[in-house]
């Protein structure tokens, strides 16, 4: 593509390799998700130009960054890539004032024009007042906002993002994420994170990674209400199964048959099935009585033997986790009235009006 990003690298790093495809148009924001080891930071780090790929091409708005094809691999600091971290990373020694305008200064533009330059993207991120300050003075949130205003006074083409507010303190990342969703308006950029709340409100698309792969992308809201993959259902907090469709649902690898509402997945094609949480019962007995956590309504046509994992504290109701990743979510006094604890026997319940069938790959 000659505008916007288009990455397409493949690199090994011992016995992991990464090897992924991933465009960004003009002005859009994409979210890198995947569990930790997919291979999110070395997708970032080769786009910025700190790992060389073994075969690729990186192309940024009609520049060539690296063409291992043609020999091309320009450095780091010219690639005109803003890059915000999980640590801000800023220089001690320096002021607040000249760690933004070190970028500026560093493009060749006099100390009195850089200084310019930082006083104005301080400002953007609302933290000019902290301009004579050096970094050991800042609190992690103030720092981050210095660090983005330092990313910005490089005048960067793309915006790399990696877990941008890991670091934050809970009650500070709300007013940080709204800063970048300001932004990020009509920018380039990838970001890096595990929290879904970063996905939904910064970004335009979302890639999932799994073994160096990409395994999912699409809309984010598509992505996060219809998941395809493992981990963009356990970040939306959906229960997914994998198998092939039937006619009327699903059949697993072992042989399980769910049943489900279908979306026009022909039988025989690699599928999922997802259901919330909240859809589920729980029983500690065979499927004779009727479980808790569910109005009497017939008998659920799904039945799940399996056994708890783990118990997870989550608002006002207990996510009861099973061996298989499922999940249902119980009242505190319905946990306790079942005696569920980790190993525990229990037969989950889904109803098939509950259940999405779609195909496995869009």
């Amino acid at each position: 593509m000659s505008t916007g990003l288009h990455v397409e690298v493949a690199l090994r790093r011992g016995d992991f390799t990464l090897d992924a495809t991933v465009d960004v148009a003009p002005g859009e924001v994409v979210a890198v998700l995947g569990r930790n080891g997919s291979g999110k930071s070395t997708l970032l780090s080769a786009v910025a130009g700190l790992l060389r790929p073994d075969t690729g091409r990186i192309v940024l708005e009609g520049r060539v960054l690296t063409d291992t094809a043609a020999g091309v691999a320009l450095p780091p600091h010219r690639r005109r890539i803003g890059l915000l971290a999980q640590q801000p990373l800023l220089f001690p020694h320096l002021s607040v004032l000249d760690n933004v305008a070190f970028a500026p200064r560093a493009a060749g533009k006099s100390r009195r024009a850089a200084r310019d330059v930082a006083r104005r993207h301080l400002t953007q991120v609302d933290a000019a007042q902290f301009a004579p300050r050096r970094p050991g003075r800042l609190s992690g949130g103030q720092a981050q906002r210095v660090a983005l205003a330092r990313a910005l006074a490089a005048d960067p083409e793309l915006l790399l993002l990696d877990e941008p507010l890991s670091a934050v303190d809970v009650e500070l990342a709300p007013a940080l994420r709204s800063l970048l969703v300001t932004v990020l308006t009509e920018r380039i950029a990838l970001i890096v994170t595990h929290q879904v709340i970063d996905a939904l409100m910064l970004a335009d698309r979302v890639v999932v990674l799994d073994g160096g792969r990409v395994v999912e992308q699409g809309p984010t809201h598509e992505v996060l209400t219809r998941p395809r993959s493992a981990f963009a259902a356990r970040l939306a907090g959906l229960n997914l199964v994998s198998g092939t469709a039937t006619v009327g649902g699903l059949r697993t690898a072992d042989g399980t048959e769910l049943a489900g509402l279908s979306d026009s997945t022909g039988p025989g094609a690699a599928a999922v099935a997802v259901f919330a949480p909240a859809a589920v019962a729980v029983s500690v007995d065979p499927p004779r009585r009727e479980p808790q956590g569910r109005e009497p309504q017939g008998s659920p046509r799904n039945v799940v033997h399996d056994r708890v994992a783990a118990l997870e504290p989550g608002g006002t109701l207990v996510r009861v986790r099973g061996v298989s990743g499922l999940a249902a979510e119980l009242t505190p006094a319905a946990a306790v009235e079942l005696g569920l604890h980790p190993g525990a026997d229990v037969w989950f319940f889904v109803k098939a009006a509950d259940v999405a069938v779609y195909p496995q790959h869009a």
